[in-house]
């Protein structure tokens, strides 16, 4: 929902000022401000599910394909363009960009276009999400703070998504493909990205640490470039290939500070993440690694028959102020989440911020009459 303090129309201020305030939240969301006494941390939200919430636009099956939501950038760009839209409605301080399984090698082979074309239509994911943000801020520029414009960021997902071979869910690829293939591969996906202009790169699902190791180096040729990079995992202590989160996790970050704003996990069950992040930082108390979750919604997908066990699941919101409480900063959804979770993970975000902005001002009033007793 639009911030209920109007400010002076942002939209009206130009292309020159608009770039300055984006980079402004940009900043923010690179170093979320560890909080004071009156002004709790900041917390970022990001969107949900973008296929899951594509298809409540379009009239097609989309789990199963093997551009999986990428084919609808071809064949239903206004669709993705409303799906993302949806989400900044919702709440949203960023939206994704429709990628995560887009390939110049599987556009060109699932669609029948040139190289030249599929990587346009890489760079075309970026236009629509910037469009759905320009719709965004014609609808509510005269109600969004300065410094809370939306970001568009660019989904950069595992090499073994476009195999189409459920090898992304375990990254069992990283036994027979060389880190050099997947660098190739990774390499002009960035490159469109960022051509079109992103704001920032989500390196995300990677199941290895091979892959994940490889792209916080190849971050290194886009200097002036920021990234998170989120892992899958299958329990509560590994990523999907069977590597210890935490060991990765500190591993990435030690490899790429300068360009990684955070690290953490995505496209899990929502109840592995509280164990992956506990006691990560205790280590590095002054300098602790910002943490980002993101996980579906805790359904269970089978190949046969779709999504199931939903109603086994807890909703990812009742599991917020739980992370927040252990340092997360960064917060969203992933599979089978809609921009009617994101609502409620920024409610709960809210109630967090309360809760902290009281506890801190009783502790505070605690300790002043303590002083002067």
């Amino acid at each position: 929902m639009p911030p209920s303090v109007q400010t002076p129309s942002v939209w009206s201020l130009g292309l020159f000022r608009l770039c300055v305030y984006q980079r402004v939240l940009l900043n923010r969301i690179m170093t979320p401000p560890a909080g004071d006494y009156t002004n709790p941390p900041q917390i970022v939200v990001l969107d949900g599910g973008f296929s899951t919430q594509l298809s409540c636009h379009v009239g097609h099956v989309i789990d199963g394909d093997p551009l999986w939501s990428a084919r609808f950038l071809h064949t239903h760009p206004d669709e993705v363009v409303n799906a993302h839209l949806d989400f900044l409605r919702a709440g949203a301080h960023l939206i994704i960009t429709n990628t995560y399984q887009a390939s110049v090698d599987g556009f060109v082979e699932h669609l029948g276009v040139t190289s030249a074309q599929a990587y346009q239509l890489m760079k075309r994911a970026v236009e629509l999400a910037k469009k759905a943000r320009d719709l965004y801020m014609e609808e509510y520029g005269d109600y969004i703070q300065a410094d809370h414009l939306p970001l568009v960021v660019g989904s950069v997902g595992p090499y073994g998504a476009h195999l189409h071979d459920g090898s992304e869910y375990d990254g069992s690829y990283a036994d027979t493909t060389s880190v050099q293939t997947m660098r190739e591969w990774h390499l002009p996906r960035v490159q469109a990205l960022v051509e079109a202009g992103v704001d920032l790169l989500a390196l995300e699902t990677i199941p290895c640490q091979e892959e994940a190791e490889m792209l916080c180096d190849l971050l290194r040729e886009f200097p002036g470039l920021k990234a998170w990079l989120s892992f899958s995992c299958k329990d509560n202590q590994s990523i999907a290939h069977g590597e210890s989160f935490q060991k990765v996790a500190k591993k990435c970050w030690s490899l790429n500070p300068e360009q990684l704003v955070a690290i953490g996990a995505n496209c899990c069950a929502p109840s592995y993440i509280s164990n992956l992040v506990k006691g990560i930082n205790d280590d590095r108390p002054h300098d602790p690694i910002p943490l980002i979750a993101y996980p579906n919604s805790g359904e269970k997908y089978n190949p046969q028959i779709g999504w199931i066990d939903r109603d086994k699941c807890e909703p990812v919101e009742v599991y917020i102020q739980e992370w927040l409480d252990l340092g997360v900063r960064y917060v969203g959804g992933c599979c089978r989440t809609y921009a009617a979770d994101v609502s409620r993970i920024r409610n709960q975000v809210h109630c967090w911020r309360d809760r902290w902005r009281f506890q801190h001002k009783y502790q505070a009033d605690s300790k002043k009459n303590q002083s002067t007793s």
